[in-house]
């Protein structure tokens, strides 16, 4: 962790040449509370030598972009990392080798990249949630209120929109409600969950739990939960209209983490919706 006495916590962005990587850095820029420290972008990328500033299209930070995220961890507080699961994984591993917070929004984790960060949180604190707004934990939390008031004459269906560039499916936000209605049933999702239909399938089984993904052109996310029984239909749904949600919520978890033990922690626990 970096020697920053009464400094504030300093900030260092993977994946900085990303549309999510950029808005994390000028978030983490236009924060009172926070210093941007590092960006790291993977070998090979045109960005890396270039000041972050200017890659981006302003003036100069002061700020390169590098290939050596062993170099930018040493020196921060925090990691901000929206990157892809092979990236991530390693990431929390210097995370923990350097003791500094790491906030994940990185989705498509496998069960064994899941499980190297749970080893990874033993060091540090890890913050990882497939979503990181505001509305989205409410209606995560809602969803599990929702789930555990309906029996099985309601099903459920997750239904999710994206952006026609998104590579993993369904989302990492569709997979947190899914978890938090099979929550709400008791029941394990991986035993419920239905993620793909195709040709004959038979009858619905009841007590599934059912993913939709929708791909095109440039929606940010959209997320609907339907509960429907043979006479009425409830609805949750969440919009994101900017990305700055997703922003604002990872440098929320990243200043909530300075301090916390070791340990794996969630969006909820940052908002104060676990206690």
């Amino acid at each position: 962790m970096a020697e920053t006495g009464s400094q504030l916590p300093g900030i260092v962005v993977t994946g900085a040449s990303g549309r999510m990587g950029q808005m994390l850095a000028r978030s983490v820029l236009d924060n009172p509370a926070t210093r941007l420290v590092g960006a790291v972008e993977r070998s090979g990328s045109d960005w890396i030598g270039r000041d972050l500033g200017a890659a981006m299209g302003g003036s100069a930070l002061g700020i390169t972009v590098t290939d050596d995220a062993e170099a930018a961890f040493a020196g921060a507080d925090a990691a901000i990392d929206f990157t892809a699961p092979a990236a991530t994984v390693d990431f929390a591993d210097l995370a923990a080798r350097h003791g500094l917070v790491h906030v994940i929004g990185t989705t498509g984790l496998a069960p064994e990249d899941i499980a190297r960060i749970a080893t990874a949180a033993k060091q540090t604190a890890i913050i990882r949630a497939g979503n990181m707004s505001l509305g989205v934990n409410l209606l995560t939390q809602l969803t599990r209120k929702v789930a555990q008031a309906l029996d099985e004459d309601f099903d459920i269906e997750i239904v999710e929109y994206h952006h026609n560039r998104k590579v993993d499916a369904p989302s990492g936000t569709a997979l947190m409600l899914g978890e938090a209605a099979a929550e709400g049933r008791e029941v394990s999702l991986e035993g419920v969950a239905d993620r793909g239909r195709d040709g004959i399938t038979g009858a619905r089984e009841r007590g599934h739990i059912g993913f939709a993904a929708i791909r095109g052109g440039g929606i940010i996310g959209e997320h609907d939960v339907l509960f429907a029984s043979q006479s009425e239909r409830i609805i949750l749904r969440h919009v994101a209209e900017d990305r700055t949600v997703f922003a604002k919520g990872a440098l929320k978890a990243a200043l909530w983490g300075q301090g916390k033990a070791p340990g794996e922690y969630d969006m909820l626990d940052v908002l104060g919706l676990n206690d």
